[in-house]
């Protein structure tokens, strides 16, 4: 098995014809596209075969016909499956950042430029189960490809394999392709995490301020009886059934949330620490408030939405990236 491995794998390196990753368009010529019968397809050849014995046999001119029509029928077969794949081109699509443990989805574009449908086409990642499309004619679709993540940071595509069988299912077309496309995995926010702090005074260390009614300063566990108008219901469905949060407010003026590596608890490790900050910008963006980010080497200054948000996530992601 282990043979067949490395042949498998030294194969599909020079049936990509170059080093991976392949700068785009990737068109699959007529010499990356390789043909094989299919278990049908070597049933239906001996069937052929064992019907021209019979005929011939009993000298029957009508299974001679009936093979010939056959064995043409088979043959036209090879020339559609083929056509269906060949000349196909492919470019990268779009890769929306993920989550540590979510799946990552890879775009590919399909392109086909000629006046046909290329229907019942089948892509494949490494140890994934099969995505089928059909592509209009003249015209391009994408695909969306879809692999588990464990581990932060950016995740390149692997190679894809394009099979075909159609019309038939007798033969089997197939190719590589390694498209330059990479997916951005942020670290896992963490579970059961502390509140998120209150903002910071100019000392820059975390101060608790008082319960006013003015400006928001953090966010802190729920009390029975704390008004439910102060719940941040944002940031518990975020967190998917964990525990209510109550807003924290206070009558002076709005000061900067910082999050800040150095004053997390030194006993928490640098995974630990990208854990816990990841949940506070979660947090904090969802209960729509301005934060600033500061980690060893580089500091976000303060800002709030969407941009900003994806913006510190990929600062984490790509903490001490090797």
């Amino acid at each position: 098995m282990r043979l067949k491995a490395v042949l498998q794998e030294r194969f599909i390196r020079w049936a990509l014809r170059g080093k991976p990753p392949e700068p785009a368009p990737i068109i699959l010529t007529q010499r990356r596209v390789y043909v094989l019968p299919t278990r049908p397809g070597i049933a239906f050849a001996t069937m052929l075969l064992l019907m021209l014995v019979g005929a011939m046999n009993y000298n029957l001119s009508l299974g001679y016909a009936l093979v010939f029509l056959l064995a043409g029928l088979g043959t036209i077969t090879i020339l559609h499956t083929f056509s269906n794949l060949a000349h196909l081109r492919i470019m990268p699509g779009r890769s929306e950042p993920v989550f540590a443990g979510e799946r990552a989805s890879f775009g590919l574009i399909l392109e086909n430029l000629r006046n046909a449908e290329r229907p019942s086409l089948c892509l494949n990642l490494p140890e994934q189960p099969p995505v089928e499309v059909s592509v209009p004619p003249e015209t391009s679709l994408e695909a969306h490809l879809e692999l588990p993540t464990t581990r932060r940071g950016w995740l390149e595509m692997p190679r894809v394999r394009l099979t075909t069988t159609y019309p038939l299912g007798l033969i089997r077309t197939w190719s590589y392709a390694a498209p330059d496309l990479r997916c951005l995995v942020y670290p896992a926010p963490a579970r059961n995490a502390p509140p998120l702090p209150a903002a910071p005074g100019d000392a820059g260390g975390m101060s608790h301020l008082a319960h006013g009614m003015d400006d928001f300063a953090g966010l802190r566990n729920h009390q029975p009886a704390d008004p439910p108008r102060h719940v941040a219901w944002k940031a518990v469905a975020r967190q998917d059934g964990g525990p209510l949060r109550t807003k924290l407010f206070s009558g002076a003026a709005a000061q900067t949330l910082w999050l800040d590596w150095q004053a997390l608890p030194a006993t928490l490790g640098s995974e630990e620490r990208l854990a816990l900050l990841t949940r506070w910008i979660c947090d904090a963006h969802a209960a729509g408030i301005s934060w600033g980010l500061r980690l060893p080497g580089s500091e976000m200054q303060p800002g709030a939405g969407a941009a900003h948000y994806h913006a510190c996530l990929k600062q984490l992601a790509l903490h001490d990236a090797n």
